[in-house]
Order: C-alpha cells, then sequence, then structure tokens
C-alpha cells in the first residue's frame, strides 16, 4: 500500500505539488492522471525517494523508500525510459541490479522472458530501440518479484501488441493481489486498465474516485435523437435550450438536455421518435471537463494554425 499525505514540493516560487494526499491499495490499478506540468513525474519521484518532499509525507507498507532494506523485494518502478547504463547489456544490467538487492541471478532471464526481450539479452542496451528500452525498464521493475508496481507512461515507444501486453500485465499484477500505480496520457489505455483514478491539475487534487464515478461525474449529457422530423425537431430543441447537431446520417446530437426532456418535448409537439439513446460519456470526455482549468500548456489558435506550413 502506498499512503501519500499532505504532499507538497516547491521550487522557487513553483509550486509543483500542493498539499496531496491519496492511498494506492493492492488489488486493483490505480491510474494516476493530470495534464502535462500537473505533478505527477514529481509525484512518483517523491514516492520513490529520489525528490524530498517540502513538506507532507510517503509511506510505503508503513515505511519510507529510504528505510527499505532491499527495496526491489518491495517496490518496482519505471519512471524514466532507457535509465540504464548504455554500455552494458540488457542482461549484465539486470545482473546488477539482482545481485544489489540479494536477489537469485536465476530471476534475470525469468523477466527478460516475461518481457520478450530474451533474443537481445545480450545486446548493448545503447543499441536498444525506444520500445526495447521501455520492455528492459519494466523487467528492472519486476526483478525482485515487488508487491507495489509504480509505472510512469509505461506504453510509451510500444506498438499496439506491446500496448496490449502492458494491459494485461498490469491487470494480472492487480487480480494477484499487488498495488499498482500508473500514470499515462492514453485515456483509451487507461479506461481499459484501472480500476481507480488519481486526478491532479496544476499541483492539486482533483479526484480520487473509481473509474465508473469519476466518468458519472462528468456534466456533459449526449443523446442521440432519431426522426423523421430531424429539421422541425432540431430547432424545437435548441429553442429550448439544447445544443444540437445533426449527424451524416441525419440523426441528432443533443447536449444540454435530459433525455426525459427531449422525450417530452417530442410527445409536447408531436414529433415522432424513431430513437432516444443517452450516449456514454467517454474517459477522455471526462478528463477533459474536469481539468480544463489546468491546463498550463494550451496552444492558441494561431500556434495551431501554424502546423503543416
Amino acid at each position: 500500500m502506498i499512503e501519500v499525505q499532505a504532499l507538497s514540493k516547491t521550487y522557487g516560487r513553483t509550486k509543483a505539488v500542493d498539499d496531496v494526499s491519496f492511498d494506492v491499495v493492492e488489488g486493483r490499478v490505480t491510474g494516476f492522471l493530470g495534464p502535462n506540468g500537473a505533478g505527477k513525474s514529481t509525484t512518483m519521484r517523491m514516492i520513490m525517494g529520489l525528490d524530498h518532499p517540502t513538506s507532507g509525507t510517503v509511506r510505503i507498507n508503513n515505511s519510507r523508500y529510504s528505510d527499505l532494506r532491499q527495496p526491489l523485494r518491495t517496490v518496482g518502478a519505471l519512471l524514466e525510459a532507457k535509465a540504464f547504463h548504455p554500455g552494458r547489456s540488457a542482461r549484465n544490467y539486470l545482473k546488477a541490479l539482482a545481485v544489489s538487492n540479494r536477489i537469485p541471478i536465476s530471476r534475470v532471464d525469468e523477466v527478460l522472458d516475461i518481457v520478450g526481450l530474451t533474443s537481445v539479452a545480450n545486446r548493448r542496451t545503447k543499441s536498444l530501440s525506444l520500445g526495447m528500452g521501455q520492455r528492459l525498464g519494466i523487467a528492472a521493475a519486476l526483478i525482485g518479484d515487488p508487491q507495489i508496481l509504480l509505472f510512469d507512461e509505461p506504453t510509451n515507444g510500444l506498438d499496439p501488441e506491446g500496448i496490449l501486453w502492458v494491459r494485461k500485465l498490469l491487470r494480472g499484477f492487480a487480480s494477484e493481489g499487488r498495488t499498482v500505480f500508473v500514470s499515462s496520457h492514453l485515456m483509451g489505455e487507461m479506461a481499459l486498465t484501472a480500476d481507480h483514478l488519481v486526478v491532479i491539475g496544476k499541483g492539486r487534487l482533483i479526484a480520487d474516485a473509481e473509474m465508473n464515478a469519476f466518468i458519472a461525474g462528468s456534466s456533459k449529457q449526449t443523446t442521440l435523437v432519431r426522426t423523421p422530423q430531424a429539421e422541425v425537431f432540431a430547432a424545437t430543441l435548441a429553442g429550448r435550450g439544447g445544443t444540437v447537431s445533426t449527424e451524416p446520417d441525419g440523426s441528432l446530437l443533443v447536449d444540454a438536455l435530459t433525455t426525459a426532456e427531449i422525450g417530452e418535448a417530442a410527445a409536447s409537439t408531436g414529433v415522432i421518435l424513431h430513437e432516444l439513446t443517452p450516449q456514454v460519456v467517454s474517459l477522455e470526455e471526462a478528463f477533459m471537463e474536469m481539468t480544463q482549468a489546468d491546463v498550463e500548456f494550451r496552444a492558441t489558435p494561431k500556434e495551431a494554425s501554424l502546423i503543416g506550413k
């Protein structure tokens, strides 16, 4: 279990993390989300003892990371791709980690096989592709067979097969009762992987909730409407405060009115409905709504218009 209590980190006048508290518990995948510059990487570095908090505490199974005698047996982390000596082979890099934590050398070949790098185990790490380097970083996190796993953008550089493999790997670890904490910008993948979400923006906690509860908390309500009187009904709904867009097949997508309100409008005006279906809000849509005030790096229309010129 990871316990983060009133955690803050200040660099000069900049507060990278501002009084953040949350728990990461065993038996589920906890996703860590936030816009660029939100403080995610800084928080994960403080959990691992790489950055010292300005205030607050982090406990890993009731201990500080620095107090763990054989940390790789308790916590495995991937915080940066290719964070290893370029002149060593993949196998020798993992052997050094194993020796440092009194882990049997036989574990090296086990994790190389788990991540699919057995065929390149004797190549120098500087020759590995970004995806291979990412797999080696995951192997390093797994070397001690830890109960707690932290991953920062674990699918970076991986192909679709690799992304699916990481998803199954994380879900598998959670099903074994391990604690899994993962940060990613891939909303679609996070929606398929995480059970629980911790969301921060500009260093502050925005949400700490189950995946379904986070999505349900979005105020966005969209309803699909099919009717042979689409043009007339669109005007009616707009007059009642709805935001209406017409799809290529002639159906209507209606925002700002509930499904019940749309149905009542149809009944009162004699409009025939062929379909009235509430649309499920995606994790990406809920995330964008929740964090729109916390985006630090936002392209202006002028900057965006320069793309491709």
